[in-house]
């Protein structure tokens, strides 16, 4: 399902060169990205493809945005503006309808989100605070969350949350993190999901993602320089290195060159 048609930044061009996020994006304003099932933001280190996903976040309100603190020039929120001055368009279900709003279920998610799980496990401080997160998320108060915690039914819930986890390196964890909180027909922005993956396990998570985007009805915006990633996703990738954003095959790739030289540079030692 496609949830997200399109996404189109700013226009606005302004006189001061360095003005976070609009220098992000200097000499591409007005440029639009359109997307596919899943579509990925291909850059290296610098790009804008981090930033380009949390405009899309706060743009489509969804779980997970961040709201950028803004340059301290003057009392303008360049961060609010840029935002607002992108445009969307929704795609159509399967009547031919434009869609009207973002699934309730749409995240974004970044390798962090993904790593404090992680911790959260490995840690009982973290698993405790975010334990009581996710209840008052649930609805209760603090106060009740909290007794909750502190009984013999909650002590269960966190024991048994811990020792489920621990069977599990960082890596293992990530991809049980992908099985257990993603939800079918939903828009799911991933900022470099593949961290703390080995490569064989990025081709695993990828070939998730592909599951997910052709099974489950989901849509898929990753951000990603994987050359095991980008090699197994079945997906539209636009170069955020390239001065059009062009749209670009997965062996054209700057980071996937280098490794093919630096293998074939090495390749008697295989031998």
């Amino acid at each position: 399902m496609i949830y997200l048609q399109s996404f189109t930044l700013s226009s606005r061009k302004l006189a001061c060169p360095n003005i976070y996020p609009y220098h992000v994006f200097r000499g591409r304003e007005g440029m639009q990205f359109v997307f596919d099932r899943i579509t990925v933001l291909y850059g290296s280190n610098g790009s804008g493809k981090s930033t380009l996903l949390n405009l899309m976040a706060n743009k489509l309100a969804v779980k997970g945005k961040e709201y950028a603190t803004p340059n301290t020039y003057g009392n303008e929120d360049y961060c609010g503006n840029y935002a607002k001055e992108c445009s969307v368009s929704m795609g159509e279900d399967e009547f031919g309808r434009t869609i009207r709003s973002i699934p309730s279920d749409s995240r974004y998610l970044k390798s962090e989100d993904i790593l404090y799980e992680i911790k959260k496990i490995q840690q009982k401080p973290v698993l405790h605070e975010g334990m009581l997160l996710d209840l008052l998320k649930d609805g209760m108060s603090v106060s009740e969350a909290q007794d909750f915690l502190a009984s013999k039914e909650g002590w269960k819930l966190r024991e048994g949350a811990q020792f489920s986890q621990e069977k599990y390196s960082n890596g293992e964890t990530s991809l049980q993190y992908f099985d257990d909180f993603i939800r079918p027909d939903a828009l799911y922005l991933l900022d470099e999901p593949e961290v703390s993956l080995s490569p064989d396990n990025q081709v695993v998570l990828a070939e998730k993602l592909n599951d997910m985007a052709r099974l489950l009805g989901c849509q898929l915006v990753i951000a990603t320089h994987s050359p095991f990633m980008l090699g197994t996703l079945q997906a539209k990738i636009y170069d955020l290195d390239s001065r059009d954003y062009r749209i670009a095959n997965w062996t054209e790739l700057e980071n996937v060159r280098y490794f093919r030289e630096f293998f074939r540079k090495h390749d008697a030692e295989f031998e």
